[in-house]
């Protein structure tokens, strides 16, 4: 991420607020004056249970970055040491552990996908850290009499995240109970390192961010800051989350930009403006206009295709746009596939399913054949075929309307090419290898 800083104060706030993003915090007004003072480190931490993160991770990736463009320096605390215990927020079961070298494995992983949001120079730098650095070396005689002595337990048993696994039959270990501790520690070692005086997290987070916040009060009389927005949830209320059914990712290897860019075409109306608001860079006065102007429409889908549009550009760069559009048109629109770019047939290669092909047993073959072939799956039999000719296409052209006709070279597109299908929707491409 590169682009201007503009200068630092609360007005980041405003924005936040116009944004949906602010739901639980400190004290507004005195976070507000910390910010006008100069600028504030703001640190959000994410454990590298995956080699990437994921849609729910990226509203608190823009929120840094929302911090970052008003001049405040972002901390990204990849936890190594949490990473390896597993946070109880908002889960009912607990994590299965991982090594260290999976962790480490992640860890890099993630450092490298956050270099695609954040900027790593100039006066508001963002920063990547391992709290495993800190921790590690620490005896647990030395954490409990350092950290241990200042936090009750009756203040981590009164946190939502605690108490609600502990109603539950299979409770909760010792080592999830201690995340809190560790995750406070954090706060108190970077506001001491760092100068980090605000953590920022979705909801789930907010009995760990209150605890970093007392704990720092307790052990240096210090005031420190927190804030965090609602959680980005599915349409039926879940949580996006790497443990928590189907994920998109911003790895384009385990998401790729055109399934990315095809789920949020996909979104309900009601969810187009608050997505636009909270994950995306679009100004919160265009948010609104394209609301309005969706509202007017809604079956042109004008919000959700400024909203693919929108989110595709922030995670994979405004260039993949193009190609993920031509592409669908072919599929689901009116563009002729004849028309199809190198780049458009290329990424249809790996979103539907497809086989190989040798050019000598392609050219000549009766379309018949090829459709029924078990490779390709669009029929059971030719014989299924021959009696729905019209069902079937070759490069959307019907069977029925190309009778006998076997395959030229001008059926390769761009000599390599064939598009099958049944229907409008079920396709099958063909690839000379």
């Amino acid at each position: 991420m590169t682009g201007e800083v503009r200068p630092h104060g609360g007005g980041v706030i405003d924005d936040l607020t116009a944004r949906g993003l602010v739901q639980d915090h400190t004290d507004l007004d005195a976070l507000r004056d910390r910010l006008d003072a100069g600028p504030t480190p703001t640190y959000c931490g994410f454990d590298p249970t995956a080699d990437s993160l994921h849609i729910g991770n990226l509203q608190s990736i823009m929120l840094l970055r929302r911090f970052q463009d008003a001049g405040h320096p972002p901390i990204a605390l990849v936890g190594g040491a949490t990473g390896m215990i597993g946070d109880p927020s908002g889960r009912s079961s607990e994590r299965t552990f991982l090594d260290a070298d999976v962790l480490d494995a992640n860890r890099a992983a993630i450092g490298t996908q956050l270099a695609r949001f954040l900027s790593f120079d100039g006066a508001a730098a963002a920063t990547v850290v391992d709290n495993r650095t800190w921790t590690e070396s620490v005896s647990v005689l030395e954490f409990l009499r350092d950290v241990g002595k200042h936090v009750t337990i009756n203040t981590m048993l009164a946190k939502d995240s605690v108490r609600s696994r502990m109603e539950r039959e299979s409770g909760i270990s010792y080592t999830e109970f201690s995340y809190m501790l560790l995750q406070a520690n954090d706060f108190d070692v970077l506001h001491q390192s760092h100068a980090c005086d605000l953590q920022v997290a979705g909801s789930d987070q907010w009995g760990n961010i209150t605890a970093g916040v007392d704990l720092v009060r307790r052990r240096r009389g210090e005031a420190v800051h927190g804030l965090t927005a609602p959680l980005i949830v599915r349409a039926d209320g879940t949580k996006f989350g790497k443990s928590e059914g189907e994920n998109i990712w911003l790895d384009a290897a385990r998401t790729s930009p055109y399934r990315l860019y095809q789920y949020f075409l996909n979104v309900g109306d009601e969810d187009v403006e608050p997505l636009l608001l909270r994950l995306t860079t679009v100004a919160v006065e265009e948010c609104r206009r394209i609301a309005v102007e969706h509202a007017a429409a809604p079956e042109r889908r004008l919000g959700q295709r400024a909203l693919a549009r929108a989110l595709t550009s922030v995670v994979h760069g405004s260039d993949a746009i193009a190609a993920i559009e031509e592409a669908a048109a072919v599929l689901f629109g009116d563009q002729p596939i004849t028309s199809a770019s190198v780049g458009a047939l290329d990424l249809l290669a790996a979103e539907v399913p497809s086989s190989t092909a040798s050019r000598g047993d392609l050219l000549g073959s009766d379309p018949v054949d090829l459709v029924a072939d078990e490779a390709v799956g669009l029929a059971r039999s030719k014989g299924e075929v021959r009696r729905n000719l019209q069902g079937y296409s070759v490069n959307q052209v019907k069977l029925s309307d190309r009778p006998g006709a076997p395959l030229v070279e001008s059926d390769l597109l761009h000599g390599r090419y064939v598009l099958l299908a049944r229907g409008r929707r079920t396709h099958h491409l063909v690839t000379v290898g």
